[in-house]
């Protein structure tokens, strides 16, 4: 039996996983691709800006716009967007591998167990790969 494609299911707007339903059915896993999918085209947009800002400061410092305050912050936005860039870069490496887990159907898993994670936690992180007691275990041992 065939079900439902995730990708092409119309949710409510108002419609938000709920534990009475069946863990990670079709409605669940459109909620959360889509869910991703918004936030991958956010981050992207976002780094396109990102590296627009680190152009500009790079070109305001090179041209020697300004004194040596103002070149002092330039340094600092540089840095600062760099950092925004990186975490952003991460942010879409998380996004992609939970959508790779939402195609072969190991989303909502734990990566270690098999064990459901459960809606709560994946509502709170969607890229959580582990369940809460895994998660605790883990920074026990690597704090």
């Amino acid at each position: 039996m065939v079900g439902k494609n995730y990708k092409n299911i119309v949710l409510d707007p108002k419609y938000v996983p709920k534990k009475s339903e069946q863990y990670m059915c079709p409605e669940q896993k459109a909620y959360f691709y889509q869910l991703l999918m918004a936030q991958k085209e956010e981050l992207e947009q976002g780094s396109d800006s990102v590296l627009n800002a680190v152009r500009l400061a790079e070109k305001n410092e090179i041209a020697g716009v300004g004194d040596e305050s103002d070149n002092s912050t330039f340094e600092q936005e540089i840095a600062m967007n760099l950092k925004l860039s990186q975490r952003n870069n991460n942010l879409l490496k998380k996004i992609d591998i939970a959508l790779e887990r939402l195609e072969n159907g190991t989303y909502g898993y734990s990566i270690i167990s098999g064990e459901e994670i459960g809606i709560s936690r994946m509502l709170a992180s969607p890229f959580a790969t582990l369940t809460i007691e895994e998660k605790d275990e883990s920074e026990r041992r690597n704090p």
